[in-house]
């Protein structure tokens, strides 16, 4: 029998957080969880750190890759799961009752998608636990439905990527050469799925400052882009007037805006 859930973890050169990632994910060891890792080549201690917990692990490859999103679609092709979960080298399940939480949820109220807030956290700059800034929906514009629909999606990413659980029988490839291609595979999936179901708990602590962070005006860009190939150029152009708007206008402008 396949497991359930997928958890799919990709890393590059991110020793220093990915012990975290996967102490969180052990913390629940069933059979009803595969835990994949997919390494871009990474020349740091990433390798050492995999083998340490290998017996933690269902599977793993390290090789070089074409970025982010093809590293992803690797970890997609390998899984076996029902479902897919990203849990990226430095996120966490929120705590340890998450996981099984979430996998009794499945039983009892069957989706194509689960979807939650995530707990923003910042790096100490050590190896002990990471520091809460606060819930992605308080902390950002991006207040969360209760009721999801991928049009809710017009004004930006509304759910944080490790939030989101995918059926993986309606998850696509990601898009390549697009920073943005996470709301592109949940905006996808959500046009896919014949039911959606609001998580009534925390699904991920996230830690904040990744690749759209760092590149954010390309990620702007980027998404602009993948909004108008869901929703076109009058919609899109008009929505982004308003999050312009919005973020001259937020206090404490700076994550999410």
């Amino acid at each position: 029998m396949p497991p359930t859930v997928s958890i799919i973890t990709i890393t590059y050169n991110a020793g220093q957080f990915l012990e975290r990632t996967i102490r969180s994910v052990m913390a629940y060891t069933t059979s009803e969880v595969e835990y994949i890792i997919i390494d871009g080549a990474s020349t740091d201690r990433t390798l050492d750190i995999i083998r340490q917990y290998e017996a933690h692990v269902t599977s793993w490859i390290s090789e070089p890759d074409r970025g982010l999103y093809d590293a992803m679609n690797k970890g997609l092709h390998r899984a076996q799961g029902k479902y897919v979960w990203f849990m990226n080298a430095g996120d966490e399940l929120h705590d340890p009752d998450t996981l099984p939480r979430l996998l009794s949820l499945m039983q009892t109220n069957p989706a194509d998608v689960y979807y939650s807030d995530a707990l923003f956290v910042e790096d100490t700059g050590g190896q002990g636990a990471s520091v809460p800034i606060g819930l992605r929906s308080v902390v950002t514009p991006h207040a969360l439905p209760v009721s999801l629909t991928w049009r809710d999606m017009a004004l930006g990413m509304k759910v944080c990527h490790q939030a989101f659980v995918a059926r993986r029988s309606i998850a696509p490839d990601y898009i390549l050469g697009n920073l943005s291609a996470d709301l592109d595979w949940e905006i996808r999936c959500l046009k896919a799925a014949r039911r959606i179901e609001f998580v009534p708990f925390v699904l991920c602590r996230y830690l904040v400052g990744g690749l759209s962070v760092q590149q954010h005006r390309r990620s702007l860009i980027d998404r602009f882009r993948v909004l108008v190939t869901h929703f076109g150029w009058g919609s899109t152009l008009f929505n982004h007037g308003r999050i312009v708007w919005r973020a001259l206008n937020r206090p404490g402008k700076g994550l999410g805006s």
